[in-house]
């Protein structure tokens, strides 16, 4: 069926059930630039500078893709405009009109820059992933080719921290104030972390613009959070059906949203709070509790849903014995780990997450979080027993996701399956040995350095470790079940 394109034309004749912009598009200006304008970005930070700009004109946004011109071609014929489908059971379509220029740096520098260089642009943000900033150790990795090739010539950028320092530089040449750079990506300390490249970076042609930035821009910190799957053609076909317009590119995710934000902005900024964006100067606190709360339950979900022989995040919440002690684990044993943060109330946070965790609409499997398993441990999970532990709490109930850990690399090992993990190697090998003998098998597997370093010398942590590992028996789902309903 040839549909009408999604588009300004076409907008009053969406049907009632569909959300659409309100707001005058045409009376907006833009005072954003986005680099990295997937399907994150539209499904978040997007749809909060949408909830404003009714009120707020000044702030729409100039999306840039750094590479692909997909999200251009697909979106420049609709306006910019797409749709978001909430993913609660129904799912709940709206129409974002926040875009309101999509740009693809790589045929269309010269209008990157340009944007860049508006006066009226006064806020840059990033959706990159970590790869995206060429990021070494202490700044900026002067070896990455995109970034070899920008010092080459810094006023034909590629990169991500080339545009960001090539768009001030224009404007401290032009006699314009500096725009804030704030950082969306999950990495530790972002916006800090990007001040630090994008001055090094500056400083290695013209010393004199790297401190221009250091005294007038600013990198705030951010920490963001909600889950987006991936656009498929189920989605495309159900967003057209209920439209009757054909959108080329819509996004979907949970309707749970979180933004935090440090509140250091250099040329003003959109009511962000408003929106529901929480302001915050202890953006680490917040990653925390996402990192012990979120993301260690995902886990230890994964590992004893595995165990178990679940497939998804939401069937492990189903499964009563399962569902049961990931709740005790949060609000009895993670919880308390954390500090008092302004703002913030534990609990509720707790509430919302096992919500997310329940909502049988996002099929997370579980033998994805399971990836990277030697990674995610010692930050996810052996932190917070390292915390419990000092302060005299019971471990027992912490140690069971790590425990169910080292059964899984045992089981996957012994069965001839490939871990999906960057020490897989070693992982094999000490898995091929390990006899469901707790304490032979978890002395074997506590000698992986690093992922056990900070806490094989504590006698009480590595006993903890044993006795868990002993109560899951050989694994099998009864075994677990069993074990779980005992803490």
């Amino acid at each position: 069926m040839n549909l009408p394109r999604l588009a300004d034309a076409t907008l009053a004749t969406l049907p009632s059930t569909v959300a659409r912009p309100a707001l005058d598009r045409a009376g907006t200006r833009i005072g954003t630039v986005h680099l990295g304008v997937g399907a994150f970005h539209r499904a978040h930070q997007a749809v909060y500078i949408d909830d404003l700009l009714a009120d707020e004109p000044d702030w729409a946004i100039c999306g840039v893709s750094l590479r692909s011109p997909d999200v251009r071609d697909a979106l420049r014929p609709q306006d910019g405009l797409y749709t978001l489908a909430l993913l609660d059971g129904g799912p709940t379509l709206r129409v974002i009109g926040a875009l309101r220029e999509v740009l693809c740096a790589a045929d269309e520098r010269d209008a990157v820059l340009a944007r860049l260089a508006h006066p009226d642009v006064r806020l840059v943000m990033l959706t990159v992933t970590e790869k995206g900033y060429c990021l070494s150790a202490g700044g900026v990795d002067l070896a990455h080719p995109d970034i070899v090739r920008d010092l080459a010539t810094p006023a034909s950028p590629s990169s991500a921290i080339g545009y960001i320092v090539a768009g001030l530089a224009l404007r401290r040449a032009r006699g314009l104030p500096a725009y804030t750079v704030l950082s969306c990506d999950n990495l530790t300390d972002n916006g800090e972390r990007l001040r630090r490249a994008v001055l090094q970076y500056a400083r290695q042609f013209d010393a004199g613009l790297a401190d221009w930035i250091d005294a007038h821009a600013t990198f705030p910190r951010s920490m963001v959070d909600s889950i987006t799957p991936a656009t498929d053609d189920a989605l495309r076909a159900d967003v057209d059906a209920a439209l009757g317009l054909h959108d080329a590119w819509p996004v979907q995710r949970e309707p749970y949203t979180q933004w935090v934000v440090e509140d250091a902005f250099c040329n003003g900024r959109p009511p962000l709070e408003r929106a529901g964006v929480i302001l915050s100067d202890d953006i680490a606190g917040w990653d925390r509790a996402k990192l012990r709360l979120l993301n260690g339950p995902h886990s230890a979900l994964a590992y004893l849903g595995r165990l178990l022989e679940l497939e998804t995040v939401s069937d492990a919440m189903r499964h009563p014995a399962l569902s049961t002690f990931v709740e005790r684990l949060m609000r009895e044993d993670i919880a308390p780990t954390l500090e008092a943060m302004d703002g913030f109330d534990a609990q509720a946070y707790i509430g919302a997450i096992l919500d997310r965790f329940r909502n049988p609409a996002i099929r997370h499997r579980l033998g994805q979080i399971a990836w990277d398993g030697s990674q995610k441990i010692p930050v996810r999970l052996l932190g917070t027993i390292a915390d419990a532990r000092a302060v005299g709490r019971s471990i027992d109930r912490l140690c069971l996701p790590v425990a169910a850990w080292m059964h899984f690399v045992r089981r996957q090992a012994q069965a001839g399956v490939a871990l999906d993990d960057p020490m897989a190697d070693r992982l094999a090998s000490v898995g091929a040995t390990m006899i469901v003998d707790a304490r032979q098998d978890v002395t074997a597997i506590l000698a992986l350095d690093p992922v056990f370093d900070a806490v094989v010398d504590d006698a009480r942590i590595v006993d903890a470790l044993v006795r868990a590992y002993a109560a899951f028996g050989d694994a099998t789902p009864a075994e677990v079940a069993r074990a779980l309903a005992a803490v």
